[in-house]
């Protein structure tokens, strides 16, 4: 990666490579201390709470006078020190974070979205095409998890309607999730139940099929990453 690749624009509007990258760094950092020093990280809370996107921005301001060697080092190691706090916390703990608490495991899981999402607008900034996995199956499980936050994270009334998803893995095997024999149901590839539940793509973008009216709301609100509802991506015809 060169330092005009860490200048290229991201999708995600005023970021760029150098901020996705910083982002994930200090969130990395934030888990760390979730997970070694929770008391300090829950006082903390009501401060990001305040301003959330002064706390976002303090983030990549505090990596931006880095030099590339400097940012791409220090990410490593605050990586190696979460993954190194994550196997210390005893077992039957659960980790405070900015949503729920969470087992070390799902925290584990939750932070592999977030990379995995950031990923993607660093490979659409530079042209990189990414070869879906089946690690893929961690995020969708999320997407299928947090149907409900998706809701309340507008305000809204959950619907307790029985969904049933059944997603082609990049392997060409089904994944399933819920009640499959729902008269609701979200098909399609789990790549694009990804993008659209990380918010990376449009639903007019995406090969998702949604059938009944609560499944076909879903898909309108679907986010699995705490903070507060994103405006998502344009359609690709808008961006055109």
């Amino acid at each position: 990666m060169s330092d005009a690749d860490l200048d290229a624009p991201t999708p995600a509007e005023g970021w760029s490579v150098r901020d996705a990258v910083a982002h994930l760094a200090g969130t990395d950092h934030e888990a760390s201390l979730a997970a070694t020093r929770p008391d300090e990280f829950v006082a903390g809370l009501v401060e990001v709470a305040r301003d959330i996107e002064g706390f976002l921005v303090g983030q990549l301001e505090a990596r931006r006078h880095l030099t590339r060697e400097r940012l791409l080092a220090s990410w490593q190691a605050g990586f190696d020190g979460m993954v190194a706090a994550f196997t210390s916390v005893p077992p039957g703990t659960k980790v405070p974070w900015y949503g729920p608490p969470m087992s070390p495991p799902s925290f584990a899981t939750a932070r592999l979205m977030e990379y995995w999402a950031h990923g993607q607008d660093v490979a659409d900034a530079l042209g990189v095409q990414r070869t879906p996995t089946a690690r893929l199956r961690h995020v969708a499980h999320l997407g299928v998890r947090t149907r409900a936050f998706a809701f309340v994270n507008r305000g809204l009334e959950p619907d307790p309607t029985p969904v049933a998803v059944v997603l082609t893995a990049p392997d060409g095997t089904t994944w399933q999730y819920g009640d499959t024999g729902a008269d609701d149901a979200v098909t399609g590839s789990a790549l694009d139940f990804c993008l659209l539940v990380t918010q990376r793509r449009h639903r007019d973008d995406l090969a998702l099929t949604a059938t009944g009216a609560c499944a076909d709301r879903w898909l309108d609100l679907a986010q699995c990453f705490a903070g507060p509802p994103g405006p998502g991506r344009p359609p690709q015809q808008a961006r055109s």
